[in-house]
């Protein structure tokens, strides 16, 4: 009896154990390994989007730059007057609005200096010009301030973009090509780099407009000769700390060519410094082609920038101060706006950033 139990718990010792649903319980361990998933599922241009956003003033900046950009297309349409429409016989109109006038603010009025003292004049009423409204009211040769003022945002901000633009593709191209091949080639374009920039800015572009007929291609030509050093200089920096990483080796080992290497393998890596350094370069353009309008090298007459309507608007700046305000205010607005857009970027696409 004994040796029967014996053998029979051997036996069942001995026999393959087989396993039930109930010997196994799914283990809930989400909260100890505590893994972002909202993090780690977003890209990272997401994440540079969403960093972009926390920052207040840059997004003001983009606001400000979108409503200009918008009024620079519709502004211009929003009333019946063109640029260059003229009528000296409604010149020098103060601003006048048909609501607010209702309330005493940009009812036509404005007050005059003379020797005699200063007295409040309402040339819409002397005139009796009862139906007409100049939102910025009118300049001296009887034209519109408020089509001027967008149609000069219009040509001003065409300018410094596509300057811009043009500066990115060439300073980009030459810094990068500069950088990767390095020794005696590196050395020469340099050599020419140094050249180019120690010849002043304003000279070259003087000259050039000068020599060439004024007008917005000429411009826009002057800034591309001028505005491509700072860029090329930032473009070479960029590729003397990448062009001995890893990937950068492992793609020249499996026989990639030099041009695709700079253009599809780096080039990508440095699109933040690159898109920083454009938004930068956009408020200088617009103070350049302001500032060759205001000394009579911009934009022909009558067309209009920015610039030139700073410059007509300071010829009378003692008698009609508010022919200057608008285009005044509208460029300090676009400057500071692409500056702060241009600081948001830097931080949201610096990786440093995010610990900071």
């Amino acid at each position: 009896m004994f040796k029967k139990t014996s053998l029979s718990a051997a036996a069942a010792a001995e026999a393959p154990y087989i396993p039930v649903e109930t010997d196994f319980r799914l283990k809930d361990n989400a909260g100890e390994i505590a893994i972002d998933t909202n993090f780690a599922a977003q890209s990272s241009w997401r994440d540079v989007i969403s960093r972009y956003l926390k920052k207040t003033s840059a997004v003001i900046g983009l606001v400000l730059i979108l409503l200009i950009g918008i009024m620079a297309v519709v502004g211009p349409g929003m009333n019946e007057y063109t640029y260059s429409g003229q009528n000296l016989s409604q010149k020098n109109l103060a601003p006048r609005v048909k609501i607010l006038e209702d309330y005493g603010i940009f009812d036509g009025s404005e007050t005059m200096n003379t020797t005699t003292g200063s007295k409040k004049v309402n040339y819409y009423e002397e005139k009796e010009l009862d139906d007409v409204y100049y939102w910025f009211g009118s300049d001296n040769f009887g034209r519109d301030i408020w089509t001027r003022t967008w149609s000069g945002a219009r040509v001003s901000l065409i300018i410094a973009v596509a300057a811009a633009i043009i500066d990115m593709v060439i300073g980009m191209s030459y810094g990068l090509i500069s950088g990767y091949f390095g020794g005696k080639v590196d050395m020469v374009m340099q050599r020419i780099l140094e050249v180019a920039n120690g010849i002043p800015r304003l000279v070259i572009v003087t000259l050039l407009l000068l020599v060439l007929q004024p007008g917005m291609v000429t411009i826009i030509f002057a800034l591309m000769l001028t505005e491509w050093v700072g860029m090329s200089r930032i473009a070479r920096a960029e590729m003397l700390k990448l062009k001995e990483q890893e990937f950068v080796l492992a793609s020249r080992t499996l026989g990639a060519g030099s041009f695709f290497i700079i253009f599809r393998e780096v080039l990508p890596n440095i699109i933040g410094p690159i898109i920083t350094q454009v938004m930068f370069s956009i408020p200088t353009a617009i103070f350049t082609e302001a500032f060759l309008s205001f000394v009579g090298l911009g934009i022909p007459v009558p067309q209009c920038s920015l610039g030139s309507l700073i410059s007509e608007g300071f010829n009378s700046f003692t008698t009609h101060p508010y022919q200057i305000i608008p285009p005044i205010v509208v460029m300090a607005l676009l400057m500071l706006s692409f500056n702060l857009v241009a600081d948001g970027l830097r931080e949201a696409l610096d990786p440093k950033m995010k610990e900071m």
